[in-house]
Protein backbone atom coordinates (compact mmCIF):
# COMPACT_ATOMS: atom_id res chain seq x y z
CA UNK A 1 0.00 0.00 0.00
CA UNK A 2 2.77 2.10 0.52
CA UNK A 3 4.39 1.70 -2.91
CA UNK A 4 1.08 2.91 -4.69
CA UNK A 5 1.01 6.75 -3.64
CA UNK A 6 4.69 6.66 -4.83
CA UNK A 7 4.11 5.28 -7.89
CA UNK A 8 1.35 7.95 -7.97
CA UNK A 9 3.68 10.69 -7.32
CA UNK A 10 6.18 9.89 -9.83
CA UNK A 11 3.48 9.76 -12.70
CA UNK A 12 2.29 13.33 -11.92
CA UNK A 13 5.93 15.31 -11.57
CA UNK A 14 6.24 14.06 -15.10
CA UNK A 15 3.50 15.90 -16.12
CA UNK A 16 3.90 18.68 -14.55
CA UNK A 17 7.84 19.25 -15.81
CA UNK A 18 6.59 20.23 -19.20
CA UNK A 19 3.95 22.60 -18.01
CA UNK A 20 6.66 24.88 -16.42
CA UNK A 21 8.37 24.12 -19.32
CA UNK A 22 6.21 25.28 -21.33
CA UNK A 23 5.55 28.80 -19.02
CA UNK A 24 9.07 29.35 -18.70
CA UNK A 25 9.25 29.06 -23.20
CA UNK A 26 6.24 31.40 -23.44
CA UNK A 27 7.41 34.28 -20.96
CA UNK A 28 10.89 34.20 -22.89
CA UNK A 29 9.11 34.50 -26.16
CA UNK A 30 6.79 37.70 -24.86
CA UNK A 31 9.77 39.40 -23.58
CA UNK A 32 11.37 39.03 -26.93
CA UNK A 33 8.38 40.28 -28.50
CA UNK A 34 8.38 42.89 -26.16
CA UNK A 35 12.05 43.69 -26.67
CA UNK A 36 11.77 43.43 -30.32
CA UNK A 37 8.63 46.04 -30.43
CA UNK A 38 10.30 48.34 -27.97
CA UNK A 39 13.70 48.18 -30.48
CA UNK A 40 11.86 48.58 -33.93
CA UNK A 41 11.13 52.55 -33.71
CA UNK A 42 14.58 52.91 -32.17
CA UNK A 43 16.39 51.57 -35.39
CA UNK A 44 13.65 52.97 -37.92
CA UNK A 45 14.48 56.79 -36.07
CA UNK A 46 18.10 57.05 -36.50
CA UNK A 47 17.26 56.39 -40.00
CA UNK A 48 14.78 58.92 -40.92
CA UNK A 49 16.98 61.49 -39.11
CA UNK A 50 20.34 60.74 -41.17
CA UNK A 51 18.00 61.13 -43.98
CA UNK A 52 16.72 64.36 -43.34
CA UNK A 53 20.19 65.80 -42.16
CA UNK A 54 21.91 64.71 -45.41
CA UNK A 55 22.14 68.36 -46.30
CA UNK A 56 23.52 69.28 -43.05
CA UNK A 57 26.39 66.89 -43.27
CA UNK A 58 27.09 68.29 -46.41
CA UNK A 59 27.48 71.54 -44.69
CA UNK A 60 29.50 70.20 -42.22
CA UNK A 61 32.35 68.24 -44.39
CA UNK A 62 32.48 70.24 -47.74
CA UNK A 63 30.59 73.83 -47.12
CA UNK A 64 32.82 75.06 -43.95
CA UNK A 65 36.04 74.02 -45.27
CA UNK A 66 35.29 75.78 -48.72
CA UNK A 67 34.03 78.93 -47.18
CA UNK A 68 36.87 79.20 -45.25
CA UNK A 69 39.47 78.88 -48.04
CA UNK A 70 37.22 81.36 -50.17
CA UNK A 71 36.90 84.17 -47.42
CA UNK A 72 39.87 83.12 -44.87
CA UNK A 73 37.73 82.69 -41.74
CA UNK A 74 40.31 81.84 -39.25
CA UNK A 75 37.49 80.76 -36.63
CA UNK A 76 34.83 78.13 -38.23
CA UNK A 77 31.97 80.00 -35.96
CA UNK A 78 32.48 83.10 -38.55
CA UNK A 79 31.77 80.89 -41.20
CA UNK A 80 28.29 82.08 -42.31
CA UNK A 81 25.13 79.62 -41.96
CA UNK A 82 21.65 78.96 -43.20
CA UNK A 83 19.38 80.25 -39.82
CA UNK A 84 15.51 79.44 -40.83
CA UNK A 85 13.49 79.43 -43.86
CA UNK A 86 10.46 81.18 -44.31
CA UNK A 87 7.20 79.74 -46.92
CA UNK A 88 4.85 82.59 -47.15
CA UNK A 89 1.38 82.17 -49.64
CA UNK A 90 -0.43 85.17 -49.51
CA UNK A 91 -4.71 84.78 -50.43
CA UNK A 92 -6.47 87.93 -51.22
CA UNK A 93 -9.17 85.61 -52.74
CA UNK A 94 -9.73 83.73 -49.69
CA UNK A 95 -11.76 86.20 -47.96
CA UNK A 96 -14.56 85.29 -50.40
CA UNK A 97 -13.70 81.96 -50.46
CA UNK A 98 -12.84 80.58 -47.56
CA UNK A 99 -11.97 76.57 -49.18
CA UNK A 100 -8.93 78.29 -50.98
CA UNK A 101 -7.79 78.90 -47.30
CA UNK A 102 -7.95 75.59 -46.72
CA UNK A 103 -6.28 74.18 -49.48
CA UNK A 104 -3.54 76.14 -49.38
CA UNK A 105 -3.00 74.80 -45.32
CA UNK A 106 -3.02 71.68 -46.42
CA UNK A 107 -0.84 71.96 -49.22
CA UNK A 108 2.09 73.93 -47.26
CA UNK A 109 1.73 71.87 -44.75
CA UNK A 110 2.40 68.60 -47.20
CA UNK A 111 5.67 70.88 -48.70
CA UNK A 112 6.81 71.71 -45.50
CA UNK A 113 6.17 68.64 -43.35
CA UNK A 114 5.44 71.80 -40.16
CA UNK A 115 1.55 72.73 -39.55
CA UNK A 116 1.48 76.40 -41.01
CA UNK A 117 0.19 79.67 -38.91
CA UNK A 118 -2.79 81.37 -40.64
CA UNK A 119 -2.04 85.17 -41.36
CA UNK A 120 -4.83 87.73 -40.59
CA UNK A 121 -5.53 91.06 -41.81
CA UNK A 122 -4.28 93.83 -39.42
CA UNK A 123 -6.15 96.73 -40.83
CA UNK A 124 -9.92 97.27 -42.82
CA UNK A 125 -9.85 98.45 -46.60
CA UNK A 126 -12.85 99.26 -47.58
CA UNK A 127 -12.19 99.55 -51.17
CA UNK A 128 -10.77 95.37 -51.42
CA UNK A 129 -13.53 94.40 -49.15
CA UNK A 130 -11.17 93.59 -46.47
CA UNK A 131 -11.75 93.55 -42.62
CA UNK A 132 -9.58 93.75 -39.83
CA UNK A 133 -9.25 89.65 -38.33
CA UNK A 134 -10.03 88.12 -41.77
CA UNK A 135 -7.48 84.92 -43.13
CA UNK A 136 -5.37 86.02 -45.70
CA UNK A 137 -2.79 83.67 -46.03
CA UNK A 138 -0.69 81.34 -44.47
CA UNK A 139 3.21 80.90 -43.49
CA UNK A 140 5.41 78.62 -42.31
CA UNK A 141 9.36 78.59 -40.37
CA UNK A 142 11.59 75.91 -40.55
CA UNK A 143 14.82 75.32 -39.19
CA UNK A 144 17.13 72.42 -38.07
CA UNK A 145 16.78 69.44 -39.88
CA UNK A 146 13.02 70.26 -41.34
CA UNK A 147 14.62 73.07 -42.75
CA UNK A 148 17.52 71.24 -44.11
CA UNK A 149 15.31 68.49 -45.74
CA UNK A 150 12.89 71.30 -47.18
CA UNK A 151 16.15 73.17 -49.12
CA UNK A 152 17.04 69.55 -50.68
CA UNK A 153 14.28 68.74 -52.01
CA UNK A 154 13.84 72.55 -52.89
CA UNK A 155 17.01 72.46 -54.98
CA UNK A 156 17.44 68.89 -56.17
CA UNK A 157 13.59 68.08 -57.08
CA UNK A 158 11.14 70.77 -56.86
CA UNK A 159 13.31 73.31 -59.00
CA UNK A 160 14.21 71.58 -61.72
CA UNK A 161 11.00 70.71 -62.30
CA UNK A 162 10.00 74.36 -63.22
CA UNK A 163 9.26 74.34 -67.20
CA UNK A 164 12.28 76.41 -68.96
CA UNK A 165 14.42 76.25 -66.15
CA UNK A 166 17.54 78.07 -66.69
CA UNK A 167 18.55 78.68 -62.72
CA UNK A 168 17.12 80.91 -60.32
CA UNK A 169 18.30 84.87 -60.29
CA UNK A 170 21.28 85.74 -57.83
CA UNK A 171 19.98 89.36 -57.41
CA UNK A 172 17.71 88.54 -54.81
CA UNK A 173 19.35 89.39 -51.86
CA UNK A 174 18.45 92.36 -49.33
CA UNK A 175 21.98 93.15 -49.26
CA UNK A 176 22.68 91.47 -45.52
CA UNK A 177 22.89 87.67 -47.31
CA UNK A 178 19.17 87.13 -46.73
CA UNK A 179 17.84 85.43 -50.35
CA UNK A 180 14.01 86.20 -51.33
CA UNK A 181 12.94 83.15 -53.88
CA UNK A 182 9.21 83.90 -55.66
CA UNK A 183 7.49 80.86 -57.27
CA UNK A 184 4.12 80.48 -59.28
CA UNK A 185 3.29 77.54 -59.02
CA UNK A 186 2.94 74.83 -55.80
CA UNK A 187 2.63 71.80 -58.28
CA UNK A 188 6.42 71.42 -59.04
CA UNK A 189 6.58 69.41 -55.42
CA UNK A 190 5.70 65.81 -55.97
CA UNK A 191 4.09 65.75 -52.43
CA UNK A 192 0.83 67.91 -54.04
CA UNK A 193 -1.36 66.03 -55.61
CA UNK A 194 -2.48 67.99 -59.09
CA UNK A 195 -6.11 66.62 -59.09
CA UNK A 196 -6.43 67.88 -55.36
CA UNK A 197 -5.69 71.41 -56.47
CA UNK A 198 -8.59 73.63 -56.94
CA UNK A 199 -6.06 76.05 -57.98
CA UNK A 200 -2.63 77.27 -58.83
CA UNK A 201 -0.79 79.43 -55.34
CA UNK A 202 2.47 80.97 -55.74
CA UNK A 203 4.52 81.68 -52.77
CA UNK A 204 7.62 83.64 -51.44
CA UNK A 205 10.15 81.15 -50.13
CA UNK A 206 13.35 83.36 -47.45
CA UNK A 207 16.35 81.99 -46.93
CA UNK A 208 17.65 83.96 -43.55
CA UNK A 209 21.50 83.72 -43.19
CA UNK A 210 24.14 84.67 -40.82
CA UNK A 211 25.99 85.80 -43.56
CA UNK A 212 27.31 89.55 -43.54
CA UNK A 213 27.20 90.63 -47.11
CA UNK A 214 25.28 89.51 -50.33
CA UNK A 215 28.53 87.86 -50.90
CA UNK A 216 29.04 85.57 -48.43
CA UNK A 217 25.54 84.89 -48.93
CA UNK A 218 25.70 83.98 -52.32
CA UNK A 219 28.86 81.96 -52.08
CA UNK A 220 26.79 79.89 -49.25
CA UNK A 221 23.82 79.09 -50.88
CA UNK A 222 25.98 78.16 -54.12
CA UNK A 223 27.88 75.50 -52.62
CA UNK A 224 25.01 74.28 -50.68
CA UNK A 225 23.54 73.59 -54.25
CA UNK A 226 21.13 76.25 -54.91
CA UNK A 227 21.05 76.34 -58.84
CA UNK A 228 21.84 79.90 -59.29
CA UNK A 229 21.33 81.58 -63.44
CA UNK A 230 25.07 82.07 -64.58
Amino acid sequence: MADKPEKKDSKKQPAQQPKQAQGAKQGKSGKGAEKAAAAGPKDEHPKAASGKARLREHYAKDVVPALRKEFGYRNPMAVPKIQKVSINIGLGEATGNSKLMDGAVNELSAISGQKPVVTKAKKSIAAFKLREGMSIGCMVTLRGDRMYEFLDRLMNVALPRVRDFRGVSSKSFDGRGNYTLGLKDQLIFPEIDYNKVEKTKGMNISITTSAKSDAEGLALLRHMGMPFRQ
